[in-house]
């Protein structure tokens, strides 16, 4: 992979300011109510501030719901609720139109959106410019009997995803909600996670995010079990394994994830596709994790594996499996809730 050197993250990612987390700390000593009291309210008051560099913490007036799309050639087997090659850009074209549920949540919620096709099987020309231009490929290969992109469609995808880390970096985005459509994704995901975790298809295959009966399960975890037998080979490159059985739409995700890291710019996580992107993200940098907040247990075996090697702690548990980022979209309230305690709270006389 010419000119990308992932190992340039371990050393460009620094944790969010510990010396800030701890002034953060003592001024909620003088604050009432009395400390632990608001649960983890606290601790995410303390890690906006760490993440911010500000004591007070400053709000988060600015947020944004990221939703990276691309289809999946595994959905050919019939592993997703929802149809191969239409499902997905019709999703795209209800949340554009403001009538998704994620959609919906970000608007009530005052959260922009913003919707990202990597790799949607269709023609372009069908969605606005601004959704497009970071494409990499139409659609993505099978990943249980070949790749799912080349090196160089890895590589160009993991770049998309930095640069679109670095456009809400330097928008004012004080923090993102992150989402992914697809359909297919999920099969992706559960064999990244099953790879990097190093246990079998069984463990991590779960309903998706449409819900699928008994023999799409046993037909998801078998195309898992192929496609692990292609990834297991290229554990030592993250690169070469997102190429292998990711995808465009998951490589981005994973290039974002850093960038943003680099860029101090917090991240909430929605479903298993996140968290599978995350984890590799955590293979490229150990300290990325700490930009992150797991917004919600889905449910998803494969997320819960996850979630739990990244040390995440999901804010919430209602075991939403839409996509689109409506399950971390969930989040934001308590996250806004905690800034504005952190900061309007007066300190005790």
């Amino acid at each position: 992979m010419s000119g990308l050197n992932l190992d340039d993250f371990a050393t460009l990612i620094e944790r969010p300011d510990s010396g800030v987390r701890r002034d953060a700390e003592e001024r909620r000593e003088r604050i009432g109510p009395r400390p632990g009291s608001l649960g983890r309210l606290d601790e995410l008051g303390e890690w906006l501030a760490a993440a911010q560099g500000a004591v007070p913490v400053k709000p988060v007036e600015r947020a944004r719901l990221l939703v990276f799309a691309g289809d999946h050639g595994v959905a050919e087997l019939g592993v997703s609720g929802g149809p191969a090659g239409v499902g997905a850009v019709e999703l795209v074209r209800a949340a554009l139109a403001g009538e998704s549920s994620a959609a919906i949540l970000a608007r009530r919620l005052g959260a922009g959106l913003r919707v990202v096709d990597m790799s949607l099987d269709c023609d372009p020309d069908g969605l606005p410019e601004d959704v497009t231009r970071h494409r990499v490929r139409r659609g993505s290969g099978r990943i249980d009997i070949e790749d799912a992109l080349t090196a160089e469609e890895a590589e160009a995808a993991f770049r998309a995803g930095m640069a679109v880390a670095d456009e809400e970096a330097d928008s004012g985005t004080d923090l993102v909600v992150l989402g992914d459509l697809s359909v297919g994704g999920t099969t992706a995901a559960g064999t990244l996670i099953a790879a990097l975790c190093g246990t079998d298809a069984s463990v991590v295959t779960g309903r998706g995010g449409a819900g699928i009966d008994d023999l799409a399960w046993m037909r998801k975890c078998a195309a898992i079990r192929d496609a692990l037998r292609r990834a297991r080979p290229v554990l030592g490159d993250q690169l070469e394994l997102l190429a292998a059985s990711g995808g465009a739409d998951l490589a981005a995700i994973t290039g974002f994830l850093l960038q943003s890291a680099v860029r101090r710019t917090p991240v909430i996580l929605d479903g298993v596709v996140s968290a599978a992107c995350a984890l590799v993200a955590q293979r490229v940098a150990f300290r990325a994790p700490d930009w992150w907040l797991a917004g919600q247990a889905s449910g998803d075996p494969a997320q819960a594996k996850a979630l739990d090697r990244m040390a995440l702690n999901p804010l919430l548990d209602h075991g939403v499996t839409v996509g689109e980022g409506t399950g971390a979209l969930l989040a934001l309230p308590l996250v806004q809730a905690a800034a504005a305690l952190a900061a309007e709270l007066p300190e005790r006389t």
